[in-house]
């Protein structure tokens, strides 16, 4: 069963009619600053990683206040500006964002943030505008993201300026990385072919990727940052998948974080979405966070391709899924030509195939062995690295930035 996309709006963050507390009026900047110190976000720039948006003499608004992501949303329109990587001066673990914008009724605006924490890592995308966002160690760039809303078509936001911040907060003990969170939750197809994504992709048919109740784990178009081992229960069909949409039921249900840091639906157990809870226990009576009728449990959609060819899957049902981004160690993105690549049960071009690895797939590294050469994306090789428990791939189709292997030989 294919979930209403109307369910994917972003529309858990409308504020009140009126205008928000404008900044002193500016030129908007952009350059390095200090943990301490202050940024302007650029509003004047919009390019291919951004969706229906546009600037209008340094004014973000929406770009067609009527456009509907897929045929199943009928009203309304959103969003979002993705503005470069920004440096900061030094390690900083907390933002904050000022926000100058007209929000008529029924509109939205809201700005996430997300640090870098290493060469291919990044913390999930945490609200700055609502509070300051705290990352769990301090990151040396940042990235903003920028959504805007509008349940009404024809009514839209109109963001003037946002300033930001970013400094050093006391830190709680944090949470050591390592192996990543795994949960048994529900899945359901997606479809909705020719639709887009939360992140401006294009819905193609056999499509590969996931979705979840959050917007914390949205990859950027045609990247793979967060990414997901979604494996049947028996684990015999598993697919590498990036995270290219925010549902279903949920827009900020990140039910893999524990209560502390999780945004919403904080007496729920760390690994229960909320659709579960209300599916099976008549958690908020029923009924999701937007305020519609759960039908099902799900919490993740996927593509196509992932639930017909990557798991082989007939019907919606239960499914082990790994958080792969919550995890530490060496890692790779697939790279290939476009389809995914086999996954295989051991070093050969003929051992048995496990599953899938998507195209853009940012997967862990867990050690790597010798097997048969194969020529791939990046050159000639008999090294294949092992992503997950009996699951090799060639390392000749991961960019890890290095000639040699980043993991440690397979014992």
């Amino acid at each position: 069963m294919v979930r209403n996309a109307m369910l994917r709006r972003v529309t858990a963050a409308v504020l009140a009619a009126g205008a928000v507390t404008a900044l002193a009026s500016t030129p908007a900047t952009a350059g390095p600053a200090a943990p301490s110190g202050t940024w302007r976000a650029d509003l004047s720039t919009v390019d291919n990683d951004d969706v229906n948006v546009r600037a209008d003499g340094g004014v973000l608004t929406l770009d067609n206040a009527a456009w509907h992501r897929t045929a199943a949303v009928t009203s309304g329109s959103e969003g979002k500006l993705l503005l470069a990587e920004h440096p900061l001066g030094g390690p900083a673990n907390r933002v904050t964002a000022q926000v100058a914008a007209d929000t008529p009724t029924g509109t939205a605006v809201e700005v996430d943030v997300r640090g870098r924490t290493g060469a291919n890592d990044w913390t999930e995308w945490t609200p700055a505008d609502q509070g300051a966002a705290t990352f769990a160690q301090p990151v040396g760039s940042v990235q903003v993201r920028i959504s805007l809303s509008s349940t009404t078509d024809g009514v839209r936001p109109a963001v003037r300026d946002v300033r930001l911040s970013a400094d050093n907060a006391p830190q709680a003990n944090a949470v050591a990385a390592g192996t990543p969170l795994t949960y048994k939750v529900y899945g359901t197809r997606e479809g909705l072919v020719g639709g887009t994504t939360a992140n401006g992709h294009v819905i193609t048919s056999r499509d590969h990727f996931v979705s979840f109740p959050s917007g914390r784990s949205l990859s950027p178009k045609g990247t793979g940052n967060y990414t997901a081992r979604v494996c049947r229960t028996d684990n015999s069909r598993c697919e590498y998948a990036p995270v290219w949409e925010v549902g279903p039921w949920n827009e900020q249900d990140d039910y893999w974080n524990p209560s502390s840091t999780r945004q919403k639906f904080k007496d729920l157990p760390q690994g229960k979405p909320e659709a579960q809870a209300a599916y099976q226990d008549n958690y908020n009576g029923g009924k999701s966070g937007l305020g519609y009728k759960v039908q099902n449990p799900a919490g993740i959609d996927l593509a196509d391709g992932v639930f017909w060819d990557g798991l082989k899957m007939s019907d919606n049902g239960w499914v082990n899924v790994t958080y792969l981004w919550t995890g530490s160690g060496p890692t790779g993105v697939v790279t290939t030509a476009g389809d995914p690549m086999n996954v295989r049960a051991s070093a050969s071009t003929s051992a048995a195939v496990k599953g899938l690895a998507a195209n853009h797939a940012k997967v862990t590294i867990e050690c790597y062995v010798e097997g048969d050469t194969v020529t791939g994306k990046f050159g000639t090789s008999n090294i294949w690295d092992r992503i997950g428990p009996g699951h090799y791939v060639s390392d000749t189709y991961l960019q890890t930035g290095s000639d040699s292997p980043v993991a440690p030989k397979c014992a």
